[in-house]
Formats: structure tokens, C-alpha cells, sequence
């Protein structure tokens, strides 16, 4: 069961699992909030970092910090329909309290520091500024004729 930060026992709570991470984030870069995976994620410099749920907390640590990531008590790997993510781990409840969700932001920072600044992929409906032409159906490049 997590601890308050004066180290009583208490019920998990999303909310506040999400304070502790806008706190542990504060003043280290620009740090955008989006409803994701059931939850709230949060995009530091334009790249997923954590999100909580009531699951629980998301962190994305890279490849090559999965294996000792696993090793961190309540650590388990992220599965989505069957299939394991990797470079995410999932931290369930009883694992976090101030402390550790301070140290999982910072796990995750030192990741997500590595990658270049994300931008949004999603285009909005209607978004039409692709400048790439349509893509032509007809004759492939070896002249077989398309199929039907």
C-alpha cells in the first residue's frame, strides 16, 4: 500500500499520484498533460514520459533501461492486447508513494532527454496541408497491370 509523504499507509490516488508527478517535473522543461491510456499522460518536451490511471504508473524508461527497471519493487512490464511494449514499464500502486514517483520521473527524464523533441503526429481532421501528392494506382514498377 503506498505511503503519505509523512509515511503513513494510505489508498492509492490517481490524483494524487499525478500531483506528485507535476511536482517532480516542475521547472525542468516543458511539460504538456494529455488524457491517454485510461488516464493522464505527461509529455515532456513533446515526448510521452509517465501517465497515471487508477492502474497505476506508466513509466517509459527505453530498451536499454527495461531489465533494471523490472528489478524495481511493484515494476512490471507493459502489456497492451497481448503484447509487451518495450521500453515501458508499468509501476502498480503498492510500489508508489512521493519518494518513488519522484525517482520513477526521474527515470523516465533521463530516457526521454535522449530522444529528439517529439512533435505531435496526429493530424487533425480536415488538416489538408501535406503537401505529398496522392498516391496513383495503376501500372506498378515492373508494368504488371493493377490488380483488381
Amino acid at each position: 500500500m503506498p505511503l503519505s509523504p509523512t509515511g503513513h499507509r494510505m489508498k492509492y490516488d490517481e490524483q494524487a499520484c499525478a500531483a506528485a508527478v507535476r511536482s517532480a517535473l516542475a521547472g525542468k522543461g516543458e511539460v504538456r498533460e494529455v488524457r491517454m491510456f485510461g488516464g493522464l499522460g505527461f509529455m515532456f518536451n513533446g515526448n510521452l514520459a509517465v501517465a497515471v490511471s487508477r492502474r497505476g504508473m506508466l513509466v517509459r524508461v527505453g530498451a536499454e533501461g527495461q531489465a533494471e527497471a523490472l528489478r524495481q519493487p511493484g515494476a512490471r512490464p507493459m502489456t497492451m492486447r497481448g503484447r509487451t511494449m518495450t521500453g515501458y514499464v508499468y509501476v502498480d500502486p503498492p510500489g508508489l508513494d512521493t519518494k518513488s514517483i519522484g525517482k520513477w520521473v526521474e527515470r523516465a527524464l533521463k530516457h526521454v532527454l535522449t530522444l529528439a523533441v517529439g512533435t505531435s503526429k496526429r493530424k487533425k481532421r480536415g488538416d489538408r496541408s501535406d503537401p505529398s501528392p496522392p498516391r496513383r494506382r495503376g501500372p506498378s514498377a515492373s508494368g504488371a497491370p493493377p490488380r483488381a
